[in-house]
């Protein structure tokens, strides 16, 4: 059985640099990610959990401008559950998933907070899909058309995502005659930022939102390029100085036998890559790039699979296999072979592992489009520190890469304009209320989240151990303390919310 290894993913990586000329191209993960194992792919694909209806909305494809193509309409699907509703009579709450950049089945699966704490709030449960992912294309729904060029994939925004929640929000809620029923949005990843966006810009759609992992500092500057990898570094340090330093000498290792007569065939047999003619030194070095990136992403401490079936602290598994090789006196080779099948083939289930397998499982094809348009987020660069060879993040190379694919210009400052981020503490203790953030520091993303408390109502929960969006997980009987914590702590706010909401409804009437 071999496992694959989306081509839409090596594409998103060497895009950004047209030259080439680096050790290899720099990349920008994805919210979250396509690199899954080919075991999870029947599932990808399988019917909405069983939880959740499908309905669909008849959404207009441009609420901005009134010219006639504007008034184009396409069907957008969300997912809905009314079993633990209490109801229009009781004013009962509705919660809301506003849908990241894929397939919205997937993200049920991975949110099972909404759906473990919806009996005690006897809450709705809608999950929105986001334009140009999973089933809601516009244009007929055709894909080849939507995704054709700049014309049709121009429709692809946040804001435009923004403007479809709401109109859908308050259709649904005229539908079921439940005017007065508050709504609670929550998001994870991209999905934290819209949610936390969401609530900022349409207050009056929305009484709060739970905003997970939400990177909504993590643009030109705001940030530093090299936080990124600078986080996954000290991760694996912080398990094993061995462990980095075999990882940050990889990348050399790996050029020094692919130069030699036979060295890529060694590689590739060394790592169980399936039999390629396109095989060579970058891809390999990307294929790995990929597992200690999104191995600290998903760092958890209970399995997973959220990406890749996984153990609990997948890191920390990586590192013990690296240095349990060592003392084994295994090659350097074996060891990163034995950590990198922590990610792509812990089940065992793999006999080689296939670098050009072209599928996209989860539909995120066209987050590509969006990093090339408005979220221009400053992640690659590595300094003399990082477990990766030396870069320096060029918004230039970006700008000209996405050019040559898209033929567009990117806007760097159009979501600091729109949305805000610079004097963040500021500007949202002046503007908005009823926000958590909620970010792990284990999570690469966490260095362009919302660390700190901005007002009584705006508030910021940061664990130490934490991982990407992991409060929204579903639980486990093996949950450590802390993160039980964390998701009490968020029920006990948004019951407050909803509480504070019933009072004002009360009193104005």
């Amino acid at each position: 059985m071999a496992i694959g290894f989306p081509f839409i993913f090596i594409l998103f990586s060497l895009f950004l640099v047209p030259s080439f000329t680096f050790p290899f191209a720099p990349i920008i993960p994805r919210f979250p990610s396509s690199a899954v194992s080919a075991e999870l792919k029947q599932q990808s694909h399988s019917a909405p959990d069983t939880l959740y209806r499908t309905n669909f909305f008849t959404q207009i494809l441009d609420h901005f401008n009134f010219n006639p193509q504007s008034n184009q309409t396409f069907q957008q699907r969300y997912l809905i559950n009314d079993t633990f509703w209490g109801g229009v009579k009781n004013n009962a709450p509705i919660f809301v998933y506003t849908g990241n950049e894929g397939n919205i089945e997937w993200f049920t699966q991975n949110t099972g907070f909404m759906f473990e704490n919806a009996p005690s709030f006897h809450a709705l449960l809608v999950f929105i899909e986001h334009r140009f992912y999973g089933k809601s294309i516009p244009f007929g729904g055709n894909r080849e058309v939507a995704y054709a060029n700049a014309s049709t994939l121009g429709y692809l925004s946040s804001t435009q995502a923004l403007a479809d929640y709401a109109t859908l929000i308050i259709d649904l809620k005229k539908n079921l005659s439940a005017t007065d029923s508050p709504v609670v949005v929550f998001g994870g990843s991209y999905g934290g930022m819209l949610a936390a966006w969401f609530r900022m810009k349409y207050p009056h759609v929305s009484i709060g939102a739970l905003a997970s992992s939400a990177p909504i500092l993590h643009f030109m500057d705001l940030v530093s390029p090299y936080i990124f990898n600078s986080i996954i570094s000290q991760d694996f340090r912080s398990e094993s100085e061995n462990c980095y330093k075999v990882l940050k000498g990889s990348w050399k290792l790996i050029d020094d036998i692919a130069n030699k007569p036979g060295g890529l065939e060694l590689l590739q047999k060394s790592f169980r890559i399936c039999k390629s003619d396109d095989f060579g030194a970058g891809s390999l070095k990307g294929w790995l790039r990929t597992a200690w990136v999104y191995t600290a992403m998903t760092d958890y401490p209970t399995p997973s699979n959220f990406l890749n079936p996984l153990p609990a602290y997948p890191i920390k598994k990586m590192c013990e296999a690296i240095d349990r090789s060592e003392t084994e006196k295994r090659d350097r080779l074996e060891r990163l072979h034995e950590a990198a099948s922590v990610f792509y083939n812990y089940t065992g289930t793999a006999t080689c592992f296939d670098l050009d397998d072209d599928s996209d499982p989860h539909d995120l094809g066209g987050w590509q489009w969006q990093a090339c348009t408005e979220m221009i987020m400053p992640v690659g660069g590595s300094n003399k520190h990082s477990i990766f060879p030396e870069y320096e993040w060029s918004y230039q190379d970006r700008a000209s890469s996405c050019q040559f694919f898209y033929n567009v210009t990117p806007r760097p400052h159009w979501i600091t304009t729109e949305f805000g981020g610079h004097a963040i503490e500021t500007v949202l203790k002046r503007s908005a209320s009823n926000i958590i953030f909620f970010n792990g520091l284990r999570d690469p993303w966490s260095g362009g989240g919302v660390l700190k408390n901005i007002s009584k109502t705006v508030v910021a929960m940061v664990e130490m151990r934490g991982a990407h969006h992991v409060d929204l997980r579903y639980s486990t009987k093996e949950d450590p303390k802390w993160l039980k914590d964390v998701r009490k702590q968020e029920v006990k706010i948004i019951a407050s919310w909803i509480s504070q909401y019933h009072q004002d409804l009360h009193s104005n009437n």
